[in-house]
């Protein structure tokens, strides 16, 4: 069995030894991710708990079909949760009224959703050409067109440029086509 498997099946079964096997292994990088952006031990405490909270509900409800290694998985889970933190801190406004704060339920359901959505638009990514693919990996880092060029060997930027919009457009009818799209969209 893998070590992916294996650290499913515990969560699945909520297994103490296998759940503090993943504090002990995946805890450190996700700590030194949040604490390089911005965050606090407690922040990267919470990111941690909440991806695995997450993570431990999505394996009882669905089977989680993971195609990277788990500390992968989960890391990608909690650098999603605290880039939305961010994001949320970012657009907090303090009002002098009291208001009622976000259900965490909601929010973790939401997490869950951004979750799902990353791993459709992960997986489209995959099945197109292997030039669209370097090209868009690239481009969503947001490397530079004459680097991209440079780099993948193209005369010059505006040929990446072109390839940029037939590769984005190509991977949009892709994930348009799937039927798994209109579920995501709406939820």
């Amino acid at each position: 069995m893998s070590n992916t498997n294996y650290f499913i099946n515990g969560l699945k079964t909520q297994n103490e030894k296998v759940i503090l096997e993943i504090y002990t292994n995946s805890y450190p990088n996700v700590r030194r991710f949040v604490l390089q952006n911005s965050g606090q031990e407690q922040d990267a405490q919470d990111v941690f708990q909440k991806a695995i909270i997450q993570i431990m509900a999505r394996v009882q409800v669905q089977n989680v079909v993971i195609k990277s290694t788990f500390d992968g998985f989960l890391f990608t889970a909690c650098k999603n949760l605290w880039r939305r933190e961010l994001n949320k801190s970012k657009r907090m406004v303090t009002f002098d009224q009291p208001i009622e704060l976000k259900v965490e339920a909601n929010d973790m359901a939401q997490s869950v959703l951004e979750q799902e959505r990353w791993e459709f638009f992960q997986e489209k990514l995959e099945l197109i050409s292997g030039n669209c693919k370097e090209i868009l990996k690239r481009f969503f880092k947001k490397m530079p067109y004459k680097d991209i060029a440079k780099e993948l060997d193209y005369s010059d930027d505006n040929v990446v440029r072109q390839r940029v919009f037939k590769c984005k457009n190509k991977l949009t009818q892709m994930i348009k086509e799937d039927n798994r799209y209109n579920q995501l969209k709406t939820l």
